[in-house]
């Protein structure tokens, strides 16, 4: 197994809970699609359409063959772990409100803990297919999607050690757990490709 792919299932596993497994990021629900309706006003028959928002870019401009390769790797890259990152995100509200109802700390243990076989086994032939770019594509989409870093979400489900941890072995690996998204500044072609991508115009 490559290091990092183990890093990466190491996240998994403190962040998703048991009933994941009714999900797949491959069979995901799209919510934006277009709504189709009639309306009757006396003899007149109306086709109504509600279109979902279409996006407008200035054109990119490459300044070399690398940098276009670079966009379509990035583009490549947000479409692999974007279903991932948003998986996270729901499981994670989930989780929360089953542990917010469990009685105490070993009961919460227990349950974070039962789960962790079965996700290894669901999520390491997937995760294997990741590059090590698209691994920390993912760890920058998880901070967009859950408002918290991949170490934060680790620390608050298992401790500031393992935190610590899982970070020293991300950071030999050329990787960050502590991966922070910027929308607005370094990661401003990656919010475009998300944006085209989730809208279907990419």
């Amino acid at each position: 197994m490559k290091p990092f792919c183990f890093i990466l299932l190491c996240i998994f596993t403190s962040i998703l809970s048991l009933d994941i497994y009714a999900q797949s990021p491959n069979n995901s629900v799209h919510s934006d699609d277009s709504i189709v309706w009639v309306e009757i006003n006396g003899n007149d028959t109306m086709l109504v359409v509600y279109l979902h928002d279409v996006y407008i870019f200035p054109p990119v401009h490459f300044k070399s063959k690398k940098q276009e390769q670079f966009y379509w790797k990035t583009v490549r890259d947000v479409k692999k772990a974007l279903p991932y990152a948003k998986l996270i995100a729901i499981e994670i509200n989930k989780t929360n409100r089953i542990l917010a109802k469990l009685p105490n700390n070993k009961e919460r243990k227990r349950y974070l803990s039962l789960y962790e076989k079965d996700v290894f086994k669901k999520y390491e032939p997937e995760l294997k297919q990741m590059t090590l770019n698209q691994g920390k594509m993912l760890l920058k989409l998880i901070d967009r999607q859950c408002d918290q870093t991949s170490y934060e979400i680790i620390k608050n489900y298992r401790g500031i050690i393992t935190a610590t941890f899982w970070q020293g072995m991300a950071r030999i690996f050329g990787s960050n757990l502590k991966s922070e998204y910027d929308a607005s500044d370094k990661d401003k072609i990656i919010e475009r490709v998300i944006i085209l991508v989730e809208n279907g115009q990419l």
